[in-house]
């Protein structure tokens, strides 16, 4: 497998956009993290519920308990006070539920903070990664010698644009079945490099 072009300038390139592709991955997921504290401020009105509901009820059990031993009255004024307890119940759950709705928000839009830019810049890097991967490793396996140049001469011809062919020769098909090796040989080249590699030495 072959991972970076022999060519320095495009090698250089290509490590710059994997530190690049690593940087950005850290910065998305850094800024997900401050979306979900900064959302998780959301449920504080809901903590503050909560703790209300629980002291309300605290505070009235404690007011029927305290009035529940008086003489002759037996239950009749610590009911309403346990009663009213019940109200301070409904606020803690109402409030525990809020808090529980705001981390799961905070969640989500945590992770498709992250994922979004992730997936789309990950996803065209790996695609660009991946097949100059295919093409330079598939390409390496020929180029062995000055006879393998052939191949890219001929593959050049059918995929390097016109004007890049006639900077090289006026007839570069003619000077290919000639086996003209300069021709030939720069041909290759503007191939080669398409694919990251360099031709084998000359001679």
């Amino acid at each position: 497998m072959k991972p970076y072009s022999d060519l320095p300038a495009r090698r250089t390139v290509q490590v710059l956009a994997d530190v690049g592709v690593v940087a950005w991955v850290y910065l998305c997921v850094r800024v997900a993290q401050r979306v979900h504290d900064a959302t998780l401020g959301l449920a504080e009105p809901g903590r503050r519920l909560e703790a209300a509901g629980t002291g309300f009820t605290d505070r009235m059990n404690a007011a029927g308990s305290s009035v529940d031993d008086l003489p002759l009255l037996d239950d009749r004024i610590a009911a309403p006070f346990r009663s009213a307890a019940g109200v301070g119940d409904q606020f803690s759950s109402a409030g525990r539920d809020l808090v529980g709705a705001v981390e799961r928000f905070a969640t989500v839009l945590g992770l498709v903070t992250a994922l979004t830019p992730i997936v789309l810049v990950v996803g065209l890097w790996l695609v660009v990664r991946v097949r100059f991967v295919r093409r330079a490793t598939a390409a390496q396996r020929f180029v062995d010698g000055a006879p393998d140049l052939d191949l890219f001469a001929l593959r050049a011809m059918a995929n390097q644009p016109m004007t890049r062919l006639a900077r090289i020769s006026s007839d570069p098909a003619g000077a290919w079945r000639r086996g003209d090796p300069e021709v030939v040989r720069a041909l290759a080249v503007l191939e080669l490099r398409d694919v990251g590699l360099r031709p084998p030495p000359v001679g």
